[in-house]
């Protein structure tokens, strides 16, 4: 199984690089990357997975009422992408679940930052996808971690892929910057060794972010954004299909395991 997943949230990521973006805006952007993403899993036929933060689910109502009408499932990615509390794992629960009238099973932290596992269980979450098990310079260093999912505390983690041996993320950053050819061998090989691929994006990197006096991104986050973008993805997973892979939520997968 390829399980795809999008972290649907407030676009504030330039706050990183020492820029601004009004609020309006940052929901604009998600908003399209958003669209654009439905598009191509109609067109393809998949499902997937959308971590939406509670903020942005509130404010855009009408996406949200898209994404569940097309059979895509709904998880929590907080109440806000840039503030945490403890109480927020429930409380984006609750909204999410009072917006759609789903179950919303799982999580991710935003930025793949550390959770308290025992507090998600608390929660009500079934599962757990906020672990790339490898090391980023500056952000993470999770080489002590599992590279497949595991339980902890009560909860199914299920950490985003990593090539076997050297735990080359396949994440979005390696979307943008590796050649087509390397990445497909990666994951075919990834694949194989575990029998699945967990892999996570956002809607904005469907947005063209070589503009660097707006966002302020270094050229391996710009590279390949926008319409390249939207390319590359439906590349991807044109080839997997031709592979006989299957897609399907994570919330389909989490059931399948028992």
């Amino acid at each position: 199984m390829i399980l795809l997943s999008f972290d649907i949230e407030e676009f504030d990521m330039p706050f990183e690089y020492g820029k601004s973006i009004d609020f309006a805006e940052q929901l604009a952007i998600s908003t399209e990357g958003t669209n654009k993403i439905l598009d191509i899993m109609a067109r393809r036929n998949i499902k997937a997975t959308f971590y939406c933060t509670a903020n942005y689910a509130l404010n855009k109502p009408d996406v949200i009422a898209r994404i569940v009408n097309e059979g895509h499932e709904i998880a929590s990615h907080g109440y806000y992408h840039s503030d945490f509390k403890v109480e927020h794992l429930k409380q984006s629960k609750d909204t999410l679940e009072q917006l759609t009238g789903k179950q919303v099973k799982g999580y991710r932290m935003a930025r793949m930052m550390p959770v308290d596992e025992l507090e998600i269980f608390k929660a009500g979450y079934q599962y757990n996808s906020s672990i790339n098990p490898t090391y980023l310079p500056g952000r993470y260093n999770n080489f002590s971690k599992p590279r497949t999912w595991f339980y902890q505390d009560g909860v199914l983690q299920l950490p985003s892929s990593v090539s076997p041996l050297v735990r080359f993320p396949l994440f979005w950053l390696s979307f943008h910057n590796l050649p087509m050819g390397i990445l497909k061998w990666l994951s075919k090989k990834t694949y194989r060794k575990d029998g699945y691929l967990n892999l996570y994006f956002h809607p904005w990197e469907f947005t063209d972010l070589k503009k660097p006096e707006k966002f302020g991104f270094p050229g391996y986050v710009s590279k390949n954004t926008g319409v390249d973008f939207e390319k590359r993805i439906d590349n991807f997973i044109g080839w997997a299909q031709k592979e006989g892979y299957r897609f399907c939520t994570t919330g389909d997968f989490v059931e399948r395991l028992g």
